[in-house]
């Protein structure tokens, strides 16, 4: 199976699926689906990213969030991804892979974007009939019980202290003379 390339874009906020192992549905079981949201958010957390939204579906996880500068969106999801299957690992023994290798991601270009894209986040538990309202779905930043980072259109806006914005993973290049 080829890896998808990732391009990264200019700074900004990403929409971002990853999937398990062959689709597995590992996340059905609260203890496994609880070590990946602690992971996620322990990697917020210690600066790779703000997080806007997320959910985690049986076998997939979706989220939107922007990488800090100090961190490329490869480096997000290597530290989310690789934390919670070595975190399985060690606390569940799992000897099996847990995440499908590569991700797709998709720049939010504008605040309908946005909006849209965390309709979409609330309501696929309730699409897959895994709750009847959003709010129910224990494992979506939906449900309220999480704390998550505000959304900012990165044209002119300022990031957060601490949190500043950069070209993910990329280093600027050098003005034409």
């Amino acid at each position: 199976m080829v890896r998808p390339k990732h391009r990264v874009k200019a700074a900004g906020a990403y929409f971002v699926t990853t999937e398990t192992w062959q689709r597995r549905a590992l996340f059905k079981k609260d203890t496994i689906a609880k070590i990946v949201i602690e992971t996620l958010l322990n990697c917020r957390k210690r600066g790779f990213y703000r997080l806007h939204d997320f959910v985690l579906m049986p076998e997939h996880l979706h989220m939107i969030l922007t990488p800090s500068r100090n961190a490329s969106l490869e480096k997000a999801l290597q530290m989310i991804k690789g934390g919670s299957s070595y975190l399985i690992g060690k606390k569940v023994g799992a000897k099996f892979p847990v995440w499908q290798p590569g991700f797709h991601e998709h720049w939010i270009r504008s605040q309908e974007d946005y909006e849209q894209r965390r309709r979409y986040i609330a309501l696929n538990p309730v699409k897959d009939r895994l709750a009847v309202a959003p709010q129910e779905y224990p494992y979506s930043s939906a449900s309220g019980r999480f704390q998550l980072d505000p959304f900012m259109m990165t044209s002119g806006a300022k990031a957060q202290a601490g949190m500043e914005l950069a070209p993910a993973g990329l280093k600027p290049r050098p003005a034409k003379t």
